[in-house]
């Protein structure tokens, strides 16, 4: 199921963006452009895919719930429908001749009816030529054309442009906001979803760490990695030298900052238990370990780990040696 299956769905966590334009719907009064502003993984994209959806649909059930059943909604949703078209960046911008395709795209009549939905993703790319270029067609819209431009940086858009399309806001999604999505709708498992929103709070992203089976690998073996610290210096090393470079290959400097990443949250479940903040711990299937675990820490003690384990994140980033950082860091753990 989407991310953003419907209008209902999507108003928990965008209402005055999706009130805006369910308001802009059951009214017929639709703009001509719009501008989506917001950070990653706010879901731009996704409602504007479903706003089309919402344009097309022949069978909708009210003024703007799209059945998902007809050609239309089928067709958008797998990107085939041939008044329904979305612009990416071709490298690093989105070039003249996009738009200059895009804009030969708007002046021909429709293949199935007069209505038109572009969207631009990442709009702030634009080239100053595709920008100009955009702008010419946008001072002369088309009627039952619809342009939807996404930006995570409304600075970076031309003013005039800007003044031709009304701003739609879109606001960080929270911590629960993910977790409710990929529990509820996609099904993960919850400690694996409290994991996954802590690395990003971009859904897709997260949704790609859930159902990575070496994501579920690495959260045991991370764990296993802090049993064994308490354990002692000799199995801690030993540890490090099997199970750690197993699940996490030295040779992917991000595999290994994901592993570090992994293991400073565990570090700081300690210091929520410490504060008498339960509700807030991630690994939360391990609580009953942490909490004892918690019992021979100090506060003071648990930031000098969280210190040492960022410090070494830090130098892997640095492209200092990987295998030299994590003895190191294992080592001075083991010492505090």
């Amino acid at each position: 199921m989407d991310a953003f299956f419907n209008w209902e769905q999507f108003n928990s966590i965008q209402p005055n963006a999706t009130t805006l334009l369910t308001n802009s719907i059951s009214k017929g009064r639709i703009a001509h452009a719009y501008l989506f502003e917001g950070g990653k993984g706010t879901g731009k994209l996704k409602l504007g895919t479903l706003f089309a959806k919402t344009y097309f649909c022949s069978n909708r059930s009210d003024y703007y719930t799209p059945c998902q059943k007809c050609s239309n909604c089928k067709r958008i949703e797998t990107g085939n429908h041939p008044d329904f078209h979305i612009i990416q960046p071709d490298g690093q911008s989105i070039k003249k001749d996009q738009i200059k395709q895009l804009k030969a795209e708007f002046n021909k009549t429709g293949v199935e009816s007069n209505k038109k939905v572009y969207i631009i993703n990442q709009a702030d790319k634009m080239t100053v030529d595709a920008a100009n270029t955009l702008l010419k067609f946008l001072e002369e819209p088309h009627k039952g054309t619809i342009a939807i431009l996404l930006t995570e940086k409304k600075s970076s858009i031309l003013t005039t442009i800007l003044s031709r399309c009304q701003t739609v806001g879109f606001i960080p999604l929270s911590d629960s906001s993910i977790i409710k999505i990929l529990t509820d709708q996609h099904d993960i498992n919850l400690p694996i979803a409290r994991l996954a929103v802590q690395l990003t709070n971009d859904i897709e992203e997260a949704l790609l760490y859930c159902n990575d089976e070496s994501f579920a690998k690495a959260r045991q073996v991370v764990v296993k990695l802090f049993e064994v610290l308490i354990n002692g210096r000799e199995e801690a090393v030993v540890y490090l030298q099997t199970g750690w470079t197993q699940a996490f290959d030295l040779k992917n400097r991000e595999n290994i900052i994901l592993g570090t990443e992994l293991l400073y949250i565990l570090i700081k479940d300690l210091l929520y238990i410490k504060n008498n903040e339960n509700s807030r711990v991630v690994f939360i299937d391990y609580i009953d370990s942490l909490e004892k675990f918690a019992l021979n820490f100090t506060s003071e003690r648990i930031i000098i780990y969280l210190n040492i384990i960022l410090n070494c994140k830090n130098q892997i980033n640095m492209n200092a040696n990987i295998q030299l950082q994590l003895e190191n860091m294992i080592l001075q753990l083991l010492e505090v």
